[in-house]
């Protein structure tokens, strides 16, 4: 922290300023108050950026977690969210110590945006209610929400609310266009919380904030709904440690030699979660718009988010009575803004240009979050990535007749005779993976061979086999043994082997002898069976 403090000082205070009206609105829509998103933002900031992975990562509630935390406010209250923040910093430790860090790389790029355009779609409904100036309706779906809303504004329109909603938000998308280092979030809810004190607008404020952060105590805590809410801490764990570990791997993108700690970023996020309930703050992660601002402004490390934590708390122990008065429409305005800005344009078309899977993994887990939950997105969107890669790797399988010496060296024979063993011997290579998506469409086409006297089973090419691949090989070589066609397999490499001698699938072609490490020498071997029998003997007559 101590290379270019002056750097990190200025940052910091550049990412508070960005960072008090979010904190503000998304305390407030994830129904915990705006105390609670402050208490998040200096407590969770803090401690995150001391003991996380990254650093330039800054962490504080985010509008993701908002989305998973309103009903678990709507069922369980206040409490209940504390303690689900508890449990999830527990479970975020727990992943660290397990170095569950590494399976982030394994999410595809569709899933995570579809999920970020999910989340968009969910925060810009929430804030639908407050920039209308109407009272929030009792449904869970953010989409039911909004059209209550909506029919609740066209019986009782309230102007002011909706024009102050619409102003900051026009504020703040054509600053960050226009000028991107200035705080146009913060100018623009301080003209508006003006507006609104002079101007006697009628709009709803956030409510009181106290003097300063509450005191720890388990008393904040509902432990004996612990065993309730423990579904809703997985998720809540899951999403932490989703959107932290995107967001430090957006700030490694956007600096120059920075790489963060995947597993430490976890414990990090962990400690921040477990502590900031013990202060009234709810769960938190790593922010991505925080974050990709303390990058631009130059940060150089750690100090920059201490800052920025240091400077919110002065305004929660100074400060209160400055933002008790601010509408509640303004950071409805804020947040719809925000979530505009979440919307990649550039890379959803990229990726809708990519293919049609790749887009309907996208539109699907951005329907998913809407419809359901984030948790439930994420899945779908995994469920249906892995259906398509399985369908791809599938694809990519094959099974193909090739020359009988085709990439083998010189045959030692006359012509004649190689093409006299290629009218009688037909050699088969296996491309690909040999499991149980792609083993049935084209190992069973080796039944029909009927019209020579000997097949080889090239296998050196082959790529990965599991029990399936392996019991219809079994069965394809079966049929063609009962069919009178010798049978005999090369290139069988020692990993797959394992597999096949498990199942039985090559014991009677070991026993007879016709399992090679060579395709020359299964040639050889069935030249010399054919012999044997007779039957080039007698072409050759």
């Amino acid at each position: 922290m101590g290379r270019s403090p002056r750097k990190d000082l200025l940052a910091g205070l550049t990412v508070a300023i960005v960072a008090l009206p979010l904190a503000l609105g998304f305390g407030v829509a994830s129904g915990a108050g705006a105390e609670a998103g402050l208490a998040t933002a200096v407590v969770a900031g803090a401690l995150a950026a001391m003991f996380g992975g990254s650093n330039l990562q800054v962490s504080g509630p985010t509008g993701a977690m908002t989305v998973v935390l309103v009903p678990i406010v709507h069922q369980y209250g206040t409490s209940g969210v504390l303690t689900v923040g508890l449990i999830s910093g527990a479970l975020l430790i727990a992943l660290a110590l397990g170095g569950a860090g590494r399976f982030m790389a394994y999410v595809p790029a569709p899933v995570v945006e579809g999920f970020t355009l999910g989340i968009a779609g969910v925060i810009g409904l929430q804030q639908v209610p407050a920039a209308l100036g109407v009272k929030k309706g009792d449904a869970e779906n953010v989409v039911v929400v909004a059209a209550q809303a909506v029919a609740d504004f066209v019986r009782h329109p309230h102007p002011a609310a909706i024009a102050v909603a619409l102003g900051v938000a026009a504020v703040m998308l054509a600053g960050a266009r226009w000028r991107p280092g200035i705080p146009f979030s913060l100018l623009a809810v301080a003209a508006a919380t003006l507006a609104a004190h002079f101007v006697h607008l009628d709009v709803a404020t956030i409510g009181h904030l106290p003097a300063g952060l509450p005191m720890p105590s388990l008393g904040f805590l509902d432990l004996g709904a612990v065993p309730h809410l423990l579904t809703a801490a997985f998720a809540v764990a899951a999403l932490a440690a989703l959107e932290s570990l995107m967001s430090a791997t957006a700030a490694d993108a956007m600096s120059v030699s920075e790489r963060h700690d995947s597993d430490r970023e976890l414990f990090g996020q962990g400690v921040a979660n477990l502590v900031a309930p013990l202060f009234g703050g709810v769960a938190a992660t790593g922010a991505i718009a925080r974050t990709a601002v303390n990058v631009r402004s130059g940060a150089a490390s750690r100090l920059a988010a201490l800052v920025h934590a240091a400077v919110l708390a002065v305004v929660v122990f100074a400060a209160a009575p400055l933002v008790q008065d601010i509408p509640l429409a303004a950071l409805a305005g804020v947040l719809i803004a925000t979530a505009v800005r979440m919307v990649e344009v550039a890379s959803l078309r990229a990726l809708a240009r990519s293919g049609r899977g790749e887009a309907a993994i996208l539109v699907l887990t951005a329907a998913a979050t809407l419809a359901f939950d984030l948790v439930t997105a994420v899945i779908v969107g995994l469920a249906v990535a892995g259906i398509l890669a399985l369908r791809q790797v599938a694809q990519s399988a094959r099974l193909q007749q090739v020359p009988l010496h085709d990439g083998l060296p010189p045959a030692d024979h006359h012509e004649e005779e190689q093409a006299l063993l290629a009218e009688h011997i037909a050699a088969y290579r296996i491309d690909g993976p040999v499991f149980f998506a792609a083993a049935h469409r084209f190992l069973l086409q080796l039944a029909e061979t009927a019209d020579v006297k000997a097949v080889i089973l090239r296998m050196s090419q082959v790529t990965a086999i599991d029990s399936t691949g392996a019991l219809v090989l079994g069965d394809a070589i079966s049929k063609l043994e009962r069919h009178g066609i010798l049978v005999l397999v090369s290139g069988v490499k020692p990993g797959h082997r394992r597999t096949l001698d498990a199942l039985g699938v090559l014991d009677d072609l070991h026993a007879a002898g016709r399992v090679f490490a060579h395709t020359p020498d299964a040639i050889a071997h069935a030249r010399t069976e054919l012999h044997t029998t007779g039957v080039l003997a007698d072409a050759t007559v």
